[in-house]
């Protein structure tokens, strides 16, 4: 049963999405066209098993969808409004402070 997403639940799920580089590469490119996983595991230079666990993370945060073409199966972005949303989070301007607040930013893959 599918059910609607809070507001605060979808930024949530993108949140959680593009906290990880390989899966706003694969959004990126879902952004460009639909795509196989083989073509996309191939274009990010990853292995199918580690790109199925990106993709599996992407459908259970509801951001991608997935659509059978004959025996296979393509990838697309559930809504035509996150590419727009990712081409606005791309464009814009991150003020950073070349001294950090948090000390462990390394460590902690944060900041």
């Amino acid at each position: 049963m599918l059910t609607v997403a809070s507001e605060v639940e979808v930024l949530v799920r993108f949140g959680r999405a593009l906290a990880d580089p390989i899966r706003c590469r694969l959004l990126l490119a879902l952004r460009e066209a639909p795509a196989h996983p083989s073509d996309l595991a191939d274009r990010l230079g990853i292995s199918r098993t580690r790109l199925s666990n990106h993709l599996a993370c992407l459908r259970d945060c509801g951001l991608v969808v997935t659509v059978p073409v004959g025996r296979r199966t393509r990838y697309e972005l559930a809504d035509a409004r996150f590419g727009h949303a990712l081409d606005d989070l791309r464009t814009a301007v991150v003020a950073v402070e070349t001294d950090r607040t948090c000390t462990n930013a390394e460590d902690k893959d944060c900041c």
